[in-house]
């Protein structure tokens, strides 16, 4: 027998005969015959589950329920969203979990679930619920582009987390799921801070609901738009215009460096050349002179003397008899006879 609270998603998901749904985790099969049933055999469901020995159960209940329009699969729900993407009208997705709500009825839950469990259990769901808005079609003509969240927990980390990543991931919005019972999800919770539209999420509690512990989302795909991956193609090519408009902006400004040094090197030039010819002419105006002043004037004034070396000698020492430096002579000492 399936719990009440687990009819609560099927529920919200208001599906209509001759729809396109697909069940993303349906073993052991108790909310696929109940879409089967309300769709009254019309249409196609999909029931997938990663495990083929849980299918078996499933396989099972159906035939035993006499449903005629469900199809069993085995794939891994987080590659459904590339393998058929935009293909169905409406998707459930019961999603694995610590099962922290069923507690009260399966008390081994306390002793078996750990933290590293819940953050492993909501990163798998967060990879799952991504990859079912990339497999729902929001331009369905049967009034589709809706599916359902659910879990049976009632970890913050499982519930309002996973349904706000996607808000941040994907043009999504949370619609009202239909429920007139039970309690809206939580907007804050300690340090941290969800949409305002989380509020219409619904929880239930065993102690006040009289049912197992659950969350229930219903999340309406407006577009196939994604908003982190769109940012960063955004923040790419801004980047990338960015980097062409300076390097151009570059390559203008060395082209401008090199036409002015060429002007420099062609004004430099002609510098040079007329240096070169003024150089030339003086060159020829020195040789000029030196010729005319080597033929007259030097000659008279050099004098060549023919005296003999003593001569030289005489005149070299009288040279130095008049120069004024004082000449200290030693004193002779006296000799006094005794």
């Amino acid at each position: 027998l399936q719990s009440a609270a687990s009819m609560c998603p099927v529920m919200a998901m208001g599906v209509k005969p001759g729809d396109r749904v697909l069940d993303m985790s349906a073993a052991p099969g108790g909310k696929t015959s109940y879409i089967c049933q309300l769709m009254r055999n019309k249409g196609v469901v999909i029931a997938s589950d990663l495990k083929p020995e849980r299918q078996k159960a499933t396989v099972a209940n159906l035939h035993r329920l006499g449903v005629r329009n469900a199809v069993t699969c085995c794939y891994d729900g987080r590659k459904i969203g590339v393998l058929m993407p935009n293909s169905f009208d409406r998707i459930l997705l019961d999603a694995p979990c610590s099962g922290l709500g069923v507690i009260s009825r399966d008390p081994s839950v306390k002793v078996q679930r750990t933290m590293p469990d819940v953050k492993r259990c909501a990163h798998l769901q967060k990879e799952l619920l991504v990859a079912a808005i990339d497999a729902l079609n929001h331009k369905s003509k049967k009034g589709g582009g809706y599916m359902v969240y659910s879990t049976c927990s009632v970890a913050v980390a499982e519930n309002e987390e996973v349904i706000n990543y996607l808000l941040s991931k994907r043009d999504v919005k949370l619609v009202d799921t239909g429920l007139d019972f039970g309690k809206p999800g939580f907007t804050r919770f300690e340090h941290k801070r969800f949409h305002p539209s989380v509020a219409l999420t619904r929880r239930f509690y065993p102690h006040v609901h009289n049912m197992d512990g659950f969350y229930v989302a219903k999340i309406q795909k407006l577009s196939d738009k994604r908003k982190g991956v769109e940012e960063e193609d955004k923040n790419e090519q801004t980047a990338e215009k960015a980097s062409n408009e300076v390097e151009a902006v570059d390559a203008m400004e060395v082209e401008g460096d090199k036409s002015e040094e060429k002007k420099i090197v062609g004004a430099g030039g002609q510098n040079q050349q007329q240096n070169a010819k003024k150089r030339k002419g003086k060159k020829k105006r020195g040789s000029n002179d030196r010729t005319r002043n080597d033929d007259g004037p030097r000659n008279k004034s050099k004098k060549i003397s023919y005296a003999p070396r003593a001569e030289q000698q005489v005149q070299n020492v009288q040279k130095k008899k008049k120069t004024n430096a004082k000449v200290s002579k030693p004193r002779r000492m006296k000799i006094t006879g005794m």
